[in-house]
């Protein structure tokens, strides 16, 4: 099916039609050059103090606005801000700069709360700002990474380079799996 009469063909079958417009439609956006087309990984961008990191979008359930209350929880850890109801369900706070012992989060308009897409640990990780997707072919991968200052290399699976810029993947499954996170409880 390449020339226009043959859509005239597909007019009583209006799903086949639609199906044969969209292959038409990605191949011509993919181009002559596509044709061993690339598989791509996408994540999700954040900023922890002037670094920045990408996750795994399979990792992040959502992105939310840092909530107005949240209640202390007595006897925990500074880096645990707190928990908030979040349309009905408890989440912990987790400042992700202080755990990892890079100082305190400033709480600002472009805070963010990373919801943790675990199935068994909910927690919200607060970082300065998130970015948006960011979409890396497989190629920009690497298995090393600039040093950080935020003390996470235990956390990060490799990263993705483009141009000047270089994000490591944080793995947010092996942070909140740590006995680092898991140990909420202040030391007495």
């Amino acid at each position: 099916m390449d020339t226009a009469g043959d859509l005239a063909d597909l007019v009583e079958q209006p799903f086949e039609l639609l199906a044969e417009i969209e292959r038409r439609s990605r191949e011509a956006h993919a181009g002559p050059s596509a044709v061993g087309l690339q598989s791509e990984w996408v994540g999700v961008g954040f900023r922890i103090g002037e670094e920045l990191f990408v996750a795994d979008r399979e990792q992040v359930r959502e992105v939310l606005m840092l909530p107005e209350e949240m209640t202390r929880v007595p006897g925990a850890q500074r880096w645990l801000l707190g928990i908030a109801n979040l349309r009905g369900h408890l989440l912990p706070l987790v400042d992700v700069k202080l755990l990892l012992g890079s100082g305190r989060t400033s709480l600002r308009r472009t805070t963010r709360v990373i919801s943790v897409n675990h199935r068994e640990i909910p927690a919200g990780l607060v970082v300065d700002e998130v970015l948006g997707f960011r979409r890396f072919a497989d190629h920009e991968f690497t298995e090393t990474w600039p040093d950080t200052v935020v003390r996470c290399d235990r956390f990060l699976t490799g990263a993705y380079a483009r141009g000047e810029e270089t994000w490591p993947v944080l793995n947010l499954f092996d942070f909140i799996e740590s006995n680092l996170f898991l140990q909420a409880a202040a030391e007495k």
